[in-house]
């Protein structure tokens, strides 16, 4: 790690280490409510049995994740392919867009009532939920990126004799990657907002439904935990994401 990075991570490390301890003293000291904001040592004690001694929080975790993936997976792969449908036969996009710009303006998580109903408490309908959100937004971005390709490099490929195949899979497709990229990125953090507003509603599993249950409960210390371990996941996505988009960029 260079000199730079490392400092940097040394003085956020100070910072979360120095807030930690001001907001220990002050559970201790009852210039707070612990019933209010919890308390750090009874937060990590919560982590420490729900990964490490019970391990409930495993399942729980695992739920989460998959549901996630899965409805990330689900929105990414129907919004890409309808995407190249649109720009490959523009009429096809004319006629369906009053009808996705309606459904893009519901509220998905006020239709999840209506997907639990459809498809019951286990994780189908916080797929659902995660569907509905990632792919108007993969959707879009893959759209604007195909059709914000550079011309010049359009029209100058098909003068050098490339094939409309060839121009679109060698010129117009990688130029819309940055633009397709930041939209997966995106809908993967949509999909995870989706899916834990949906198992807060209502669900079997689940970190949301877990959380709904501490919450309700007044066990502020979980509640805490969960929101600190939501956090770190949306953390560990967005990097992960912005990694692979790092690395299949890497040609430019």
């Amino acid at each position: 790690m260079s000199g730079p990075r490392a400092s940097a991570v040394a003085a956020h490390a100070v910072s979360i280490a120095a807030f930690l301890a001001i907001w220990e003293l002050a559970m201790r000291q009852e210039w707070l409510s612990a019933a209010f904001f919890g308390q750090p040592t009874g937060i990590v004690a919560f982590l420490w049995d729900g990964f490490v001694s019970g391990r409930k929080l495993w399942l729980e975790l695992g739920y989460t994740i998959l549901g996630t993936v899965v409805s990330f997976l689900l929105g990414s792969v129907l919004a890409l392919a309808l995407g190249l449908v649109f720009v490959m036969f523009p009429k096809v996009e004319h006629a369906m867009e009053p009808y996705l710009t309606v459904l893009n303006a519901m509220p998905r998580l006020a239709l999840a009532p209506l997907f639990l109903l459809w498809f019951g408490l286990g994780i189908g309908s916080k797929i659902a939920v995660g569907t509905s959100l990632s792919f108007f937004i993969v959707l879009a971005n893959t759209v604007a990126g195909i059709r914000g390709a550079s011309q010049d490099l359009v029209v100058l490929s098909r003068s050098l004799g490339a094939t409309p195949r060839q121009v679109f899979f060698k010129v117009t497709l990688p130029s819309a990657v940055p633009v397709i990229f930041s939209g997966l990125r995106l809908a993967l953090i949509y999909s995870m907002l989706g899916v834990v507003g949906a198992e807060l509603i209502a669900a079997e599993h689940g970190l949301g439904q877990q959380l709904a249950y501490l919450q309700a409960t007044f066990n502020m210390n979980g509640v805490m935990a969960l929101l600190v371990l939501l956090a770190l996941l949306g953390m560990v996505v967005t990097q992960g994401m912005t990694r692979l988009e790092k690395a299949m960029l890497r040609w430019q």
